[in-house]
């Protein structure tokens, strides 16, 4: 038992975690499936990868983690699948999808927006930079344009106090 533990340290976790987790480890298994690949029937070479999941089964063979297809897409969820490229037409789309799968369109779809986003950002950021140079070829600027206005106000101002006056 003392040899198993110093292997392990030297291996590292990761090699301990390929023969099989024990108690030690905080993992499911113990004691027995800690040997090679005599320890299975057969010799098989069965080995468990504990609460992380995946493994292999029997000879090798992998273990698929299949996900119930539980969700029903609304049609706003099938543009989304569609717009990302997941499906061709809408008529390839099931009834019922798995909650992964949409949210993995969701995520594409989001960074697709923000991209166009950023792309609009730094076209308006050119068209505000020649609509200013126009502006300046016309020696127009913001303060002429607001000194302009209020003089226009005060105008309409002195007209409105004399005519309340007459």
């Amino acid at each position: 038992a003392r040899r198993g533990v110093g292997r392990e340290r030297r291996d590292g976790l990761g090699a301990a975690m390929e023969r099989g987790c024990d108690a030690r480890w905080g993992g499911p298994t113990a004691g027995p499936q800690l040997g090679g690949p005599d320890s299975s029937p057969a010799g098989l070479g069965t080995h468990t990868r504990g609460r992380w999941g995946g493994g292999t089964g029997p000879a090798g063979t992998l273990q698929a983690h299949r996900v119930v297809a539980s969700y029903k897409p609304s049609n706003f969820d099938k543009k989304i699948l569609l717009w990302t490229g997941r499906f061709k037409t809408e008529e390839e789309i099931p009834l019922r999808i798995p909650p992964e799968m949409l949210d993995k369109a969701r995520n594409k779809a989001r960074v697709k927006a923000c991209y166009i986003m950023i792309g609009l950002s730094i076209i308006a950021c050119f068209a505000v930079i020649a609509s200013a140079k126009k502006a300046a070829a016309r020696h127009e600027s913001l303060t002429s344009l607001n000194l302009a206005k209020k003089a226009k106000w005060r105008k309409e101002a002195a007209l409105a106090a004399e005519s309340k006056t007459k």
